[in-house]
């Protein structure tokens, strides 16, 4: 059994680990423009996956003037379907401040499924971004 870990990034290390990851499943996998890769980082809590210690996914979160915004989820290819996303997701829920009211956060087509799971709701019509056709979506109580 392999051990899937998610945890808050807290050395620069992790966070090297985290832009890596994101760099290799958005840019080279996506081919999404690395200025618009990197942004906001400052202002936002991070959060890296590993399994059995290896990096594997990361996410983070970061308030913004509409609410909380839950951003950046990738995971790499050969750990898809191992349930990285469901675990990052669910650690970035319960790391939101109490008074986190409106979450929300821009899902690519293919990820809707998993956070209707976790209670968001498509609201809006499809748009692009940086060439990837997404969704809004808003967490319900």
């Amino acid at each position: 059994m392999q051990a899937l870990q998610v945890t808050k990034i807290t050395t620069k290390l992790q966070l090297e680990q985290a832009f890596l990851i994101r760099r290799t499943v958005f840019v080279e996998e996506q081919n999404c423009p690395p200025e618009l890769e990197l942004a906001d980082e400052e202002e936002s809590t991070h959060f890296l996956a590993t399994i059995d210690h290896n990096p594997c996914g990361t996410c983070r979160w970061r308030k913004t003037d509409k609410g909380y915004k839950l951003e950046r989820f990738a995971v790499l290819k050969e750990f898809r379907g191992k349930r990285v996303g469901q675990a990052l997701l669910s650690a970035v829920l319960n790391d939101l401040p109490v008074d986190a009211t409106y979450i929300y956060l821009n899902s690519q087509l293919d990820a809707v499924g998993l956070y209707t799971k976790f209670g968001f709701a498509v609201e809006g019509d499809q748009f692009e971004e940086a060439g990837i056709q997404h969704l809004k979506m808003v967490k319900k109580a």
